[in-house]
């Protein structure tokens, strides 16, 4: 039998450098603390997804704007070690790329601080034609619309799968959530979109706005999602979290792997669900994220 030809994704968006801290507990406002562990990784939503899904075997790319600057030479060279093509890549000139400083405490919980040079916000790709014309399909956060919105529309035109991560709070009427095909939200960010409804009403409201899939995950809490008609739970994974940090980020790689493999939705959500919960049992966000053999083993436990 003839092997298949692992998926060729394109990630889309946010890119950061993760200064990350273990803490027992985070300081209180105008204190002092001491960490037990340091690590600087990469970070950004569509930056981190990508490494999951070169993680898993899949074959990645990444786009997304930075600065000209020593950060930014990081940034690439912790993509490159991934085996992550990152040609898609604006570097802004006297742009200051993204950092942030992120304490995670005993219980796994994380707190991010982030520096963003607003001046990002406004780059385009180079040729977003070109950055799509070899993927099987693209994964794009709504953290750096304008760079993303130019790939979804060349994705769509080309009858790609797009899954987005909606990482903040957006509205209906997004376009992106429009082009996209799949669309999963953190907690925080459908809450934020619906405020005052439950997640299964939020859900079902967006499903009714976008037409597509969507979905939403939340912690230790079910995932649900929704493709018309109803709203469905999925358990996730009951494990001890170390660190949350990229969970959500390894969620959407890991299932944009596993839907563009050709598994089912719940199949791809379950395979999701597992990756994340093998990321959250160890210390260093996205530098953690799981292997394809870690997470079959979660996945026949």
């Amino acid at each position: 039998m003839v092997e298949r030809e692992a998926p060729r994704i394109l990630c889309a968006g946010i890119v950061v450098l993760d200064e990350v801290y273990r803490v027992k507990s985070v300081p209180p406002v105008d204190s002092k603390g001491d960490a037990s562990e340091f690590m600087a990784v990469g970070g950004g939503c569509a930056a981190n997804a990508a490494v999951a899904i070169a993680r898993l075997g899949g074959r990645v790319s990444f786009a997304g704007p930075l600065g000209d600057d020593a950060i930014g030479d990081r940034i690439l060279a912790n993509l490159a070690d991934e085996h992550i093509d990152t040609a898609g890549c604006v570097r802004l000139g006297g742009g200051h790329s993204s950092i942030s400083a992120i304490l995670v405490d005993d219980s796994g919980a994380r707190t991010i601080v982030t520096y963003a040079d607003q001046r990002l916000l406004e780059v385009a790709p180079s040729n977003a034609a070109a950055l799509v014309a070899r993927a099987d399909g693209v994964l794009l956060d709504n953290r750096r619309p304008k760079f993303v919105l130019p790939i979804g529309k060349e994705a769509r035109r080309r009858g790609l799968h797009i899954v987005l991560d909606v990482d903040k709070p957006t509205t209906p009427d997004d376009p992106l959530l429009a082009m996209a095909t799949h669309a999963i939200f953190s907690g925080e960010s459908l809450h934020g979109t619906f405020q005052g409804q439950t997640a299964a009403n939020a859900l079902m409201e967006m499903q009714k706005a976008s037409g597509g899939f969507v979905a939403v995950t939340d912690g230790p809490n079910d995932v649900l999602w929704s493709d018309g008609g109803e709203v469905h739970a999925m358990p996730a994974f009951k494990v001890t979290a170390v660190d949350t940090l990229a969970a959500g980020d390894v969620f959407h790689g890991a299932f944009t792997f596993a839907l563009l493999e050709g598994q089912s939705l719940p199949d791809a959500l379950r395979f999701a669900a597992a990756a994340s919960a093998v990321k959250v049992t160890r210390f260093g966000g996205s530098s953690t994220a799981p292997t394809r053999a870690e997470v079959d083993a979660r996945l026949r436990r």
